[in-house]
C-alpha cells in the first residue's frame, strides 16, 4: 500500500527561500532573466535544501 505525501506549503518554501536568498521575492516564475535567475554562494543552497529538508521530515 502507498501513502500520499502532503504538499510542502508554499509559504515555507518561500519563507526559506528568502531566509538564505535575500534577493528572492517570490517563487512565482515573473518571465525575466534578472527576476528569475539568481547568483547565490553553494553554501547558502546548502543551507536552504537542509532546512527544506528538516521541515518535511518533522512533517512526516
Amino acid at each position: 500500500m502507498t501513502t500520499k505525501t502532503k504538499a510542502p506549503s508554499e509559504a515555507l518554501l518561500l519563507e526559506i527561500a528568502a531566509k538564505h536568498f535575500h534577493s528572492i521575492e517570490t517563487l512565482e516564475t515573473r518571465n525575466r532573466d534578472r527576476l528569475d535567475f539568481h547568483d547565490v554562494a553553494i553554501w547558502s543552497i546548502r543551507t536552504a535544501l537542509e532546512e527544506a529538508f528538516e521541515a518535511g521530515r518533522r512533517a512526516a
